[in-house]
């Protein structure tokens, strides 16, 4: 502003490329937050889906020694559907603690690719703002530091 005011068009582009870099810097530290962000829901959400898994089979567990106390008490028959029942119920539970992970999985992989291209575009932008200060020096080498 002070080049725009004064009329020296040198210290108008100084100042513009310092307040570009300045965004460019502030665009990538927001985008690597960002991605830090989408990384830890991603480890949350797995920690969430192990938790679930364990709760589950716990759950499981107990049914299964409920269902067997039952079958004791009751007739052959009884006591093979319960054992077929608790099977299938396990099998539900480990496949669903399997989807879990998948998905967590899947979140972490997307939270880091993001990170990565937020790494990248941040690098991308530092590169462009060394550039354009190479580009002004080149233009008005006096304005070296």
């Amino acid at each position: 502003m002070a080049g725009a005011a004064l009329g020296r068009e040198d210290l108008h582009r100084e100042g513009q490329l310092q307040e570009d870099q300045a965004d460019a810097q502030a665009e990538a530290a927001t985008k690597a937050a960002e991605a830090e962000r989408k990384e830890q829901e991603a480890e949350v959400e797995t920690e969430r889906a192990e938790v679930q898994a364990e709760r589950h089979q716990v759950e499981l567990e107990a049914a299964e020694i409920e269902a067997e106390e039952r079958a004791e008490r009751q007739r052959a028959e009884e006591e093979r559907e319960a054992a077929k029942r608790a099977q299938a119920d396990k099998a539900a539970a480990e496949r669903e603690r399997v989807a879990g992970e998948k998905r967590a999985q899947a979140k972490r992989e997307q939270a880091a690719a993001e990170k990565g291209a937020a790494k990248q575009e941040a690098t991308k932008l530092k590169r462009e703002a060394a550039r354009a200060e190479e580009a002004a020096a080149a233009i008005d080498p006096k304005e070296e530091k």
